[in-house]
C-alpha cells in the first residue's frame, strides 16, 4: 500500500476513508463499551433478587414482579434499599410525636409493577384490612420500618407499620383511616 503522506490526490482520498473507517470503528466500540453496563442494569432494575434475611413482607396477587414463586418476598434489608421516606407525626395509639421511616407504599407497589384498585393488608396479630390504593396516591402513606430512628420491635406496631402522616391532614383521624393504618404487617395481597 502506498503511504498516506505521498502526494496525489488518490492517496489523499484512500487516507481520508481509512481515517473515517478507523474512526467509525473506535465510535462502534465506545458505543458497544458503555451500552453493556447500562443493559446490565436495565436488567438489574427489572429483577427481584431473593430475600437473604428473615422475610417480614410477602406481596402477593396482581403483582408483575416477583422472587419466590407467584409472591414478592422481602427482608428487611430489601426494604430499606428502596427509596425511604420520612415524616414525624403523632398516631392515635402513641403517647407523643414520633418520626417514622420507611418506602412509600405507592412507590412499593410501582417496584413490583403491581395493578390494583385495592390491597388486602394483613397482621402478625390476625388482624386484616382492605386499603383503597387511591389513599397510597392522596397521601405519603408509608411502610414504617422505624420508630425514632430504630427498628420498629413487635411489642410497639412493628416490625412493618402501614403509617399514615396523620398530622398533615384532620381527615386522616377519621375511624375509617386508623382501621386502615394496620401496624405488625406481614402480608400483602394485591387485588
Amino acid at each position: 500500500m502506498l503511504s498516506p503522506f505521498i502526494s496525489g490526490h488518490l492517496n489523499q482520498r484512500v487516507f481520508w476513508r481509512e481515517v473515517l473507517t478507523v474512526k467509525a470503528l473506535l465510535m462502534g466500540w465506545v458505543v458497544l463499551i458503555f451500552s453493556i453496563p447500562l443493559a446490565g442494569l436495565a436488567e438489574t432494575a427489572d429483577d427481584l433478587e431473593e430475600p437473604s434475611g428473615p422475610v417480614i413482607l410477602t406481596v402477593s396477587g396482581n403483582v408483575g414482579l416477583t422472587n419466590v414463586g407467584s409472591e414478592a418476598q422481602f427482608d428487611r434489608a430489601m426494604l430499606e434499599a428502596l427509596p425511604q421516606h420520612e415524616f414525624d407525626t403523632t398516631t392515635p395509639w402513641t403517647e407523643a410525636s414520633n418520626h417514622y421511616r420507611g418506602p412509600l407504599m405507592r412507590e412499593l407497589l410501582a417496584r413490583l409493577n403491581a395493578e390494583s384498585d385495592t390491597v388486602h393488608v394483613a397482621a402478625l396479630n390476625g388482624y386484616e384490612a382492605e386499603i383503597p390504593v387511591s389513599d397510597f396516591e392522596e397521601y405519603d402513606v408509608i411502610l414504617a420500618l422505624e420508630k425514632d430512628e430504630k427498628a420498629i420491635p413487635i411489642r410497639e406496631y412493628g416490625p412493618l407499620w402501614v403509617l399514615y402522616p396523620f398530622d398533615q391532614d384532620e381527615a386522616l383521624l377519621s375511624e375509617k383511616i386508623r382501621f386502615r393504618a394496620v401496624w405488625q404487617v406481614m402480608h400483602i395481597d394485591v387485588r
